[in-house]
């Protein structure tokens, strides 16, 4: 089969590699229909993530068709169209039996595309099938349903659940890409009394009001006085960082009110500066986190039922086979406009109600 293989910072090759096959009773082979491609593989082509080891083939969101099941599966079987989770649970660790799935200790967690060949293939082996894969209703399209594989269950749990958005709060979303993007739409589920969108991409603040932000601010132009006149000087009840970079987390610290909560979604790379001296009076609460992905039916049926827009968030939809170009489109976003890009071709003819 044809895959996208890591072989070293900065060198990757759409190339032929070997048909993957069950290693372990609970495994499933899944034939890819639509892939996605995000940041977190941009940081293992630059070399970011020392725990992908060359040969790897790299990602970790796709839908697709069962082609085979270990004999231990019970929850899908070959033919059925499944969603594929960036998380792979073993089911049994005790990290597992607390719905922290992405803290699996018994050899699952995040380990497509990371520890074991992932999905930008044409076929993927996935580890424990029946926590890993959800069978998609046949009226859901691949291309949009594959976003519920990470930024959306990122954004929802790491971001909303975590900054414990509520009814009438202020939520700050800073950085308007893809996830940052999933987040506003995902505080809106909860009635926020405002949603505010901070970036310095014009392009990025138009879609974050397309999507459902109340207010948009330019990164360089002092968001928090934005913040403040919309709060009266209080501040935002919770600010939501979706960059990963120094200065937008210590943002986050700044639009938050006393007794607030940040939710750190964002991968940093390098230090950020905790100002105790500032915060220690404030009673903030600051949350990280790896997504679980427990929440992904929950998430599914509420796509299925027209309560989460997804099409809008994709820009750019390839064919499988154009995966180098897709890379290049995607790592150059501030040129291209690209937010989410998806790749291949939906073969599953859906059936829609009379």
């Amino acid at each position: 089969m044809k895959a996208l293989v890591f072989h070293g910072p900065g060198r990757t090759a759409w190339e032929d590699v070997p048909d993957p096959a069950l290693e372990d009773a609970s495994d499933a082979v899944v034939r890819v229909d639509a892939v996605t491609l995000c940041g977190t593989d941009l940081h293992i082509v630059k070399g970011d993530v020392p725990e992908v080891a060359p040969g790897t083939v790299l990602g970790h969101e796709a839908v697709g068709e069962v082609v085979e099941a270990g004999s231990e599966v019970r929850g899908v079987r070959p033919g059925d169209r499944v969603l594929v989770s960036c998380i792979s649970p073993c089911g049994r660790c005790p990290s597992c039996r607390g719905a922290r799935y992405g803290q699996c200790r018994g050899g699952g967690g995040w380990v497509l595309g990371h520890l074991v060949d992932g999905t930008q293939a044409e076929f993927v082996r996935v580890p424990f099938a029946d926590m890993s894969l959800h069978p998609l209703p046949s009226a859901l399209d691949s291309q949009d349903a594959v976003l519920l594989a990470d930024i959306y269950p990122t954004a929802y749990e790491v971001g909303v659940l975590n900054g414990r958005v509520s009814p009438g709060d202020t939520v700050v979303v800073v950085g308007a890409g893809p996830v940052g993007l999933a987040a506003v739409t995902a505080a809106g589920l909860y009635s926020p009394a405002r949603v505010i969108a901070v970036d310095l991409d014009d392009a990025r603040l138009a879609a974050a009001r397309a999507l459902g932000a109340d207010a948009v601010a330019r990164a360089d132009e002092q968001p928090e006085r934005l913040v403040d006149d919309l709060t009266a000087g209080t501040g935002a009840d919770v600010a939501i960082e979706a960059v990963g970079i120094p200065a937008t987390f210590e943002l986050c610290t700044r639009t938050v009110r006393p007794g607030g909560h940040v939710a750190n979604v964002g991968v940093h790379g390098k230090p950020a500066a905790l100002h105790l001296e500032d915060l220690w009076i404030k009673d903030i609460t600051i949350t990280t986190g790896l997504v679980d992905t427990s929440s992904t039916p929950r998430l599914l049926a509420m796509m299925s039922a027209g309560r989460l827009p997804a099409g809008d968030l994709i820009t750019h939809r390839f064919p499988l086979a154009a995966m180098e170009e897709a890379y290049e489109v995607f790592s150059r976003a501030a040129e291209t406009g690209a937010l989410k890009v998806v790749l291949g071709q939906d073969r599953h003819d859906a059936v829609l109600p009379a």
